[in-house]
């Protein structure tokens, strides 16, 4: 499991950390929940984050994954609840649309964007801490915190709230 956090002064972010949790070393899958939860209350402790952004369960061909993935969201999302922590999700495309502009990114495209995004020096060797990250910019970006930036869901949303702007 991956997690990224930024910090925003303003209308301007700036990274802070971003790191994975490694669970394979834990055959049971209750301890990996456990375990997801008191990190997660460990850094919401250490970092007093204002809201959290997570990655929403996608649908996959493998069942029993997404059911351990949306395990692990919710234990995450339950520690962030726990502390009265607002939390919003993002379907994936939506993630990689927000940092690269294409919603069918790869891991790596959206990872390089997030290290000049973010003038990070090197990029981790696993990827998964890259989507955590991805997710809180993603949110940055949606949030309004840009000034002057206005989030749009499509062409049609575009359209309409930009109509002297659409020459027909």
């Amino acid at each position: 499991m991956g997690f990224g956090i930024i910090k925003v002064v303003g209308n301007e972010m700036y990274f802070v950390q971003l790191n994975e949790l490694l669970l394979q070393k834990y055959a049971d899958p209750y301890t990996k929940l456990k375990l997801i939860f008191e990190r997660t209350i460990s850094l919401i402790d250490t970092y007093h984050p204002d809201e959290i952004a997570i990655e929403a369960p996608f649908f996959g061909k493998n069942v029993q994954s997404m059911l351990k993935l949306g395990r692990a969201q919710g234990v995450a999302m339950a520690a962030g609840l726990s502390r009265e922590i607002p939390i919003t999700e993002y379907l994936p495309k939506k993630i990689k649309m927000a940092i690269t502009g294409n919603g069918n990114a790869s891991k790596e495209q959206v990872a390089k964007m997030l290290q000049s995004l973010l003038k990070l020096k090197t990029l981790p060797k696993n990827l998964d801490s890259t989507d955590g990250l991805a997710a809180a910019v993603c949110h940055f970006y949606n949030s309004g915190k840009v000034t002057g930036e206005k989030s749009y869901s499509g062409w049609a949303s575009f359209v309409s709230q930009n109509t002297a702007r659409v020459k027909k």
